[in-house]
């Protein structure tokens, strides 16, 4: 089993920032928290604007499918969005499974998922 990895960078320009959080290996149980937290620092710290990028990821659990529906309304509530982005057929499969195509913008790629949110990527 490969360990997850969590990398966050900000991109600043244009503003308002976006927080990209790319994920890999395996998002279960036991890593769950770790991604929680990642997101937690992130939204504490006044980032709304948020992709998270599987194109790493080689599995996911229910409870990492969880961490995501802690935070949306939140994230929602400050004016933000949390976008997914990148995912393999097998990691959509599960997000589709339980309906979370309804609840997030799913992207094809991170930088369809960047240039989603308003005022991003706008020439």
């Amino acid at each position: 089993m490969t360990p997850l990895t969590i990398d966050v960078r900000e991109l600043m320009p244009p503003d308002p920032a976006v927080t990209v959080i790319r994920v890999s290996g395996y998002l279960d149980a036991h890593t769950a928290s770790d991604l929680e937290s990642t997101l937690r620092t992130a939204v504490e710290g006044g980032s709304v604007r948020l992709v998270v990028d599987f194109s790493d990821l080689d599995y996911i659990s229910s409870a990492g499918l969880g961490v995501f529906m802690v935070f949306i309304e939140s994230v929602r509530q400050a004016g933000g969005d949390l976008k997914l982005a990148a995912m393999s057929d097998r990691v959509f499969s599960v997000f589709d499974l339980l309906g979370f195509p309804v609840v997030f913008n799913i992207y094809g790629t991170t930088a369809e998922a960047i240039a989603a949110f308003p005022n991003h990527g706008d020439s």
